[in-house]
């Protein structure tokens, strides 16, 4: 008989069920990876929280050559072409860098 994932005999004296549940949650390293995952997508998330707020103290990011800028009487269109370029291949690097391990 196959209850919770586990096969065996079931006495319902809770020795089995116990045992079958902790050999259950022993056999998930897919709750592991998850855990890894969340707390390296939340490092991630406040790097970029921090380069956000420090971003306005590196006046020439944003305004590189290259960068499109169309200003007429009642709108502005800006388009960071330069900056996206930069800061590609500056994470591509990275990246690269950090997947050799």
């Amino acid at each position: 008989m196959m209850v919770g994932g586990c096969q065996g005999s079931w006495d319902f004296t809770g020795k089995n069920i116990a045992a079958a549940y902790i050999q259950k949650w022993r056999d998930m390293d897919g709750i592991q990876h998850i855990g890894k995952f969340l707390i390296i997508m939340g490092i991630v998330i406040a790097v970029i929280g921090g380069l956000v707020m420090l971003s306005g103290k590196i006046s020439w990011l944003g305004r590189l050559p290259g960068d499109i800028v169309i200003q007429k009487k009642n709108f502005t269109f800006y388009f960071p072409l330069a900056t996206s370029i930069l800061i590609s291949i500056i994470l591509t690097l990275i990246f690269w860098i950090v997947g050799r391990r």
